[in-house]
């Protein structure tokens, strides 16, 4: 059996952090989303995988090769355009030979959830089963109506607060015969103008087809969709890591619980760190510096002293050379922080943060949540960020300039400075 993992879409909610990178290629716990997905699939016995793509296709691609590297015999097909995940199952039919695994591959989830699906499907003689999650708030998730007999009736999306069906939801985990590619053809565009999954999905049901649901662990399922699900997203895999420490290790620097230091890594002395903690290769930590739990330090990165790095992900290249604080923030890759800098994460009357995606402002039920800047932000000595505000690509946020909104790619933020200079009496 093969499975396809559709790659194709753009992550605009993701902003800044998709400006220069696929959403499936964000790295978390120091793996790119779209790895995780392919080492399940990998465990869960299926050795061949079709992965669908579109937005800078050819950077998953470069990264993924072949896959000998994860024993995978990987393939690639391309939708031409972002037009729904029935469009991108369809442009996989090609290169399916029989029943197969589709998995929309922007999730987290480990092999368990695919060997569910699958032992469910392999059980009986059904056209699909698909993998659902209870969750707390199914007005945003395609929500799963199951009729007497517990088969799948019909998927609601984002159905209104209160009139949802269940709270399960669709986990974007599916087992097909080929029969559903029939059921593609037919469907129509949605209102976005997209050929959606689901619809053919449904047409199955209301055919009289047997469509199953195969319930999943919450704890081994995670949807990345917004900017500060990468932060949960990076615990998720911390937590689910065998971590081992093979760099460096300075005479009095501190190592609490666990943490992976890479074997080119250094932590100098008087470092503090406590995991679950991620350091990738060539990176660069102390001297005098507190790392906290659920944060992962990308490949030469540099953390110098007198820095405070909390809950944060700093991408590949960047420098925190010293005393700044980073808390609960996401730093693209090659961003410089100035002395000083200040990324706070908690606001005064203790309210939840708000954050603006897709030109709508959101709440995003945190009460800690720092900044989201994109690829080479540099920031001046004494810069502040205010919880919950993103930078785009290539900006530079001038000395003591405090951000309180956000600020687009390839900016100049300064501080106007007024001042009066008088003679000595």
């Amino acid at each position: 059996m093969k499975a396809v993992l559709l790659a194709a879409g753009e992550g605009v909610r993701l902003l800044p952090i998709t400006a220069t990178r696929p959403k499936h290629l964000i790295k978390v716990g120091g793996k790119p989303i779209l790895q995780f997905c392919l080492e399940a699939v990998k465990r869960a016995g299926i050795d061949e995988a079709i992965i669908v793509t579109h937005y800078m296709g050819e950077s998953i691609r470069s990264y993924f090769g072949d896959g000998e590297k994860l024993g995978l015999q990987l393939s690639y097909v391309e939708q031409k355009a972002i037009l729904g995940t029935g469009n991108a199952a369809e442009v996989a039919e090609p290169y399916v030979d029989g029943d197969f695994v589709l998995i929309y591959g922007d999730l987290l989830f480990g092999q368990d959830s695919v060997k569910q699906v699958l032992d469910q499907f392999k059980r009986g003689k059904t056209a699909a089963v698909m993998g659902v999650v209870p969750v707390d708030k199914p007005e945003s998730y395609g929500i799963i109506e199951l009729d007497a007999e517990k088969k799948v009736k019909r998927i609601v999306e984002k159905p209104a607060a209160g009139k949802a069906p269940s709270n399960l939801a669709n986990a974007g985990i599916y087992a097909f015969s080929k029969e559903v590619f029939g059921k593609i053809k037919k469907t129509k565009a949605s209102v976005r103008g997209e050929w959606e999954l689901t619809d053919a999905i449904t047409m199955l049901a209301t055919e009289g087809k047997t469509v199953l649901a195969a319930q999943l662990s919450n704890d081994d399922w995670f949807d990345v969709g917004r900017p500060w699900d990468l932060l949960d997203a990076n615990v998720w895999a911390l937590k689910r890591m065998d971590h081992k420490v093979l760099g460096t290790v300075e005479q009095g620097a501190h190592l609490i619980g666990p943490v992976t230091v890479a074997e080119s890594a250094r932590v100098r002395s008087g470092a503090y760190i406590e995991g679950p903690v991620f350091i990738d290769e060539e990176a660069d930590v102390g001297p005098n510096c507190y790392i906290r739990a659920g944060t992962s330090l990308g490949k030469k990165t540099r953390v110098g002293n007198g820095c405070e790095i909390k809950n944060s992900i700093l991408m590949d290249g960047t420098h925190a050379g010293h005393l700044s604080y980073v808390g609960d923030s996401i730093l693209g890759e090659k961003c410089n922080l100035g002395a000083g800098t200040i990324m706070a994460n908690y606001r005064f009357d203790a309210g939840l943060i708000k954050m603006m995606v897709k030109d709508q402002v959101v709440n995003t039920g945190r009460r800690k949540l720092g900044a989201v800047l994109g690829d080479n932000v540099k920031t001046g000595i004494k810069s502040l960020f205010m919880p919950g505000v993103k930078v785009g690509a290539n900006t530079w946020v001038g000395a003591n300039f405090m951000v309180e909104k956000d600020l687009p790619a390839n900016s100049i933020a300064l501080l106007k400075q007024d001042c009066k200079i008088k003679q000595k009496k």
